[in-house]
């Protein structure tokens, strides 16, 4: 049996190239993740959220919605678009990286 080799012709050297290749790609699609803006808006663009790295960067808020008589609403309106931010970001992570690691599930890195 050559090195490397196991019953069935199967490769482990290729095998562990394979798995490097996809961490190293994982690794530079995270870097790319967390460099990309996500913006969501609310209340007929009245709250805009720009979520950088999963993180907050900027919220814009039209002078007009701060109505100190309805706090709740204004609170109400900055959630709904910090969670559509956020989710946006989530969901592109998640499908491209998908796409490196072809749907496998529960892979260590």
């Amino acid at each position: 049996m050559k090195p490397g080799k196991m019953n069935g012709g199967f490769n482990m050297n290729a095998l562990m190239k394979q798995a490097q290749k996809m961490q190293d790609d994982m690794a530079k699609l995270q870097a790319e993740l967390e460099q990309m803006e996500f913006s969501a808006s609310a209340g007929g663009g009245a709250v805009k959220a720009t979520v950088v790295g999963k993180q907050l960067k900027k919220l814009e808020i039209a002078p007009e919605v701060v109505d100190p008589e309805d706090v709740e609403m204004l609170s109400d309106l900055i959630m709904a678009a910090v969670n559509e931010a956020m989710t946006q970001c989530e969901e592109t992570t998640a499908r491209e990286m998908q796409k490196i690691t072809g749907g496998m599930q529960g892979l260590p890195f």
